[in-house]
């Protein structure tokens, strides 16, 4: 005569392989999500920087500003000395005059770091971080 309990038992055994399956796939996406950030980037905000450039300092001392792809950059610099800003990746400059507020604005539609800096004397002003 057939054993009875072997077809429970084998039941009960699938089904803690099945919970344990679906815990582990679960963990598997709650990691993925933490690793990404969340939400996979940042949000999209417009960004006003302002920066001033007086004896060769820069103020705010250098810093990275983070913000989403397809978020709009308004950058307004004052500079004591002729210059050209140049923002590397987006290929936008602007010449500064001395002692005159300059502004760019421009939308951030590439992601990755890039440098803005000037290019007479070599200081960098932000490094603009586009996710």
């Amino acid at each position: 005569m057939p054993s009875t309990t072997a077809a429970p038992a084998r039941s009960r055994d699938a089904v803690y392989r099945l919970v344990a399956v679906a815990i582990l796939v679960a963990a598997g996406v709650l990691v993925a999500f933490l690793f990404r950030g969340g939400t996979g980037g940042a949000a999209v905000q417009d960004r006003s920087i302002s920066v001033s450039i007086a004896g060769g300092r820069v103020d705010p001392p250098v810093g990275r500003v983070e913000v989403g792809k397809g978020s709009t950059i308004r950058l307004t610099v004052t500079s004591d000395v002729p210059d050209e800003l140049h923002v590397h990746g987006y290929d936008r400059r602007l010449a500064l005059e001395p002692g005159r507020a300059a502004t760019l604005e421009f939308r951030a539609d590439v992601t990755g770091m890039f440098e803005i800096e000037t290019h007479g004397n070599h200081l960098l002003l932000v490094q603009l971080v586009v996710r």
